[in-house]
């Protein structure tokens, strides 16, 4: 496993780390859940991520069972706060009270002393930047949280963020968590030269475009699929984008590995990126993607990829 700096931060992750979003505490049961991250861990990978709204917490459960009986200090764990948890007008957003509220709601399910990372999980129109900034302050002067991130934000929220911490000196985001693989690739025209401008790391996720970067969907939706039942990847569930992925295929088959892998290594081939977050519900199919670490794209085949990505 190679190792990353999450950007000019000291700590450093996995460069393939594992997630729980729609996986653990839902379609996958515990006892498997807890064979994945014993091989994820085994192999070398130390950054395991989750958020509150998965599985309404129950992902958080099953993570915190799973990583129980290993060395706090080898692993780095990150968990959200944003959605809403309950019927509680409260219970949702980034106000001081739910994001105070939230990280302990976290941290017991997780069985957790602290979080390394934690999220914002969207932007919240309805409270201050000040206000969210202070939060974050507060929790890591606490004690709970190591360094604080933003996910699916865009660039202007975040340099505004950056302004109001640095206005008084307090703690930067140290991280944003954006959607990012071969056919979602917003993030390169503001977001990947606005993180390194401050030095804040990447940690993307839907490398793989919910599973079809991986293949499975050439010949068509396969029944119980994410992809007969997610209005999100229907959408890049075109013809041209079932194309491209044969081209990559063919592409992969030449260098002796999966598209998977492919698609995996040309998102790690960018500097920028700390990490590419997987799901896995099969330990063959995180052992599988794990090779990507050791997969080298060389100029030409890059370019290769974008002729087929157009």
């Amino acid at each position: 496993m190679n190792y990353r700096r999450l950007g000019k931060a000291g700590i450093k992750i996995s460069e393939i780390s594992l997630g729980a979003w729609l996986t653990y505490g839902n379609s996958v049961d515990a006892a498997i859940t807890k064979k994945i991250i014993a091989a994820a861990i085994e192999r070398g990978v130390n950054f395991i991520d989750v958020a509150d709204i998965y599985a309404r917490g129950e992902a958080e459960k099953v993570v915190g069972l799973a990583i129980k009986d290993y060395r706090r200090a080898d692993l780095v764990i990150s968990s959200k706060v944003f959605w809403p948890m309950s019927d509680n007008i409260n219970d949702r957003g980034l106000s001081r009270k739910h994001i105070l509220e939230s990280v302990d709601q976290s941290l017991k399910r997780l069985g957790l002393e602290y979080l390394d990372l934690y999220f914002c999980h969207r932007f919240d129109q309805e409270v201050e930047i000040e206000e969210v900034v202070r939060a974050m302050e507060d929790l890591i002067r606490g004690g709970k949280v190591l360094y604080w991130g933003t996910s699916v934000w865009d660039a202007d929220q975040i340099e505004r963020a950056v302004g109001d911490a640095r206005a008084w000196g307090g703690y930067l985001p140290a991280v944003e968590q954006p959607r990012y693989n071969m056919f979602d690739r917003h993030i390169e025209a503001e977001i990947i030269p606005m993180c390194a401008r401050y030095g804040m790391g990447l940690v993307v996720w839907s490398p793989l475009a919910q599973g079809l970067l991986t293949g499975k969907y050439n010949e068509g939706v396969p029944p119980e699929s994410r992809g007969s039942r997610t209005e999100w990847l229907k959408e890049d569930l075109t013809r041209e984008n079932i194309d491209r992925v044969k081209k990559l295929a063919e592409l992969a088959k030449s260098l002796d590995i999966t598209v998977a892998q492919l698609a995996l290594a040309w998102i790690l081939h960018r500097p920028e990126i700390s990490c590419a977050i997987i799901g896995a519900t099969r330990v063959e199919q995180l052992e599988e993607n794990l090779k990507a670490g050791e997969v080298h794209l060389d100029s030409e085949t890059i370019e290769k990829i974008e002729i087929i990505l157009k």
